[in-house]
């Protein structure tokens, strides 16, 4: 593909046809695969199907079963805990197409949930089902599919609560035509938020009520970080056509730990206590750090991933108050790497950076 990052049904279309071949447990109308396929898509088989999301098997059980009734789905987490990509493949896996897509922000409209119009044909022929212009909501309710609502919370409350009337009555009103949409079997909305960053408007109790919220947890242990950041930097790598470099666990284990041991206030050990930044130090972050640390590697180095390549965006992750992370990350680097006798290269290179 010459596409820089391919939809997840595009991507992964020959595990889903595997899947969809050897398929033969009960699916819920309108869905590509049973809930039981769509959970071993996500989770992997250990063999021809790779894991697309780490975390526990409950959680993603839970998720499906949501989806296989008449409830939507919020997926709810702090930043950096794979909502959005476990949304997509959730998408992907059960309507084959994860790009009936409305991006919360600020200035989100209420027509992102509802319609709009052509104007000029709007005031060339008057409202008509021609002139209406249908957003990704209303497009997969007509066709029986999964919406995605990414950072729900970011969107203002009254474009919030136009989502009331279709989680609870599966009709979205049409009053400039008399007319009304309603969701074809197999329509359902998979949302998510986060309640750390800025600019979060609190969503409405008769819009919570309406979703069955699922909590994505941070990784449980360090091991599992690590795999997480080593499994999608692997994958970016491939994607971008980057070279593999050398030695890059070792990296992706100090830069896991620092993130960390920086997100917790203390260090793995448990015998120092530390100070946290202001930012949150995500596992989506580790992959930025560690994939740019690789570019360095291949492009300006020998090939090999070091201590030099990721220190930059490790500095760069902590630091984004540049006054009070500084002073965190400073004592950080003197009081805990410092006394790392194998974190002297890394202690090395930060200070250069620092």
């Amino acid at each position: 593909m010459t596409v820089l990052r391919p939809h997840a049904e595009d991507q992964y279309a020959d595990e889903l046809e595997m899947l969809a071949k050897s398929d033969d447990r009960p699916r819920p109308p309108g869905w590509k695969l049973s809930p039981w396929a769509v959970t071993t898509y996500l989770l992997g088989d250990g063999d021809q199907i790779t894991p697309k999301y780490i975390g526990p098997r409950r959680i993603v059980e839970v998720a499906v079963a949501t989806l296989a009734t008449d409830r939507a789905l919020l997926l709810l987490g702090v930043p950096g805990t794979a909502k959005t990509w476990l949304s997509e493949h959730l998408a992907a896996a059960i309507s084959g197409d994860s790009t009936l897509l409305v991006q919360g922000t600020a200035g989100t409209a209420e027509e992102a949930i509802r319609y709009g119009w052509n104007y000029a044909r709007l005031l060339a022929e008057g409202p008509s089902r021609d002139a209406l212009t249908p957003s990704p909501v209303m497009r997969a309710m007509a066709e029986g599919r999964l919406a995605r609502v990414e950072e729900l919370t970011r969107m203002p409350s009254d474009v919030q609560d136009a989502l009331i009337t279709v989680l609870s009555e599966k009709t979205l009103p049409i009053p400039e035509l008399n007319e009304e949409v309603q969701a074809a079997r197999g329509f359902n909305v998979i949302a998510t938020a986060n309640d750390r960053d800025r600019g979060v408007n609190e969503l409405s109790s008769a819009l919570r009520r309406r979703f069955n919220t699922v909590v994505l947890p941070v990784p449980a242990s360090a091991e599992e970080e690590i795999d997480i950041v080593a499994r999608r930097v692997a994958q970016l790598g491939r994607s971008l056509e980057l070279p593999v470099a050398a030695t890059g666990l070792d990296e992706i284990r100090r830069v896991v730990t620092i993130f960390r041991e920086l997100r917790s206030g203390t260090t793995a050990d448990g015998r120092t206590t530390v100070k946290s930044p202001s930012g949150t130090l995500s596992t989506a972050e580790a992959i930025s750090v560690v994939t740019n640390g690789i570019a360095l590697a291949a492009h300006f180095g020998d090939g090999v991933l070091r201590a030099g390549d990721v220190a930059a965006g490790i500095v760069g992750a902590v630091i984004q108050d540049p006054v009070s992370d500084r002073v965190v990350w400073h004592e950080y680097l003197e009081t805990v790497v410092r006394e790392r006798l194998d974190w002297r290269d890394f202690y090395r290179a930060c200070r250069d950076v620092s």
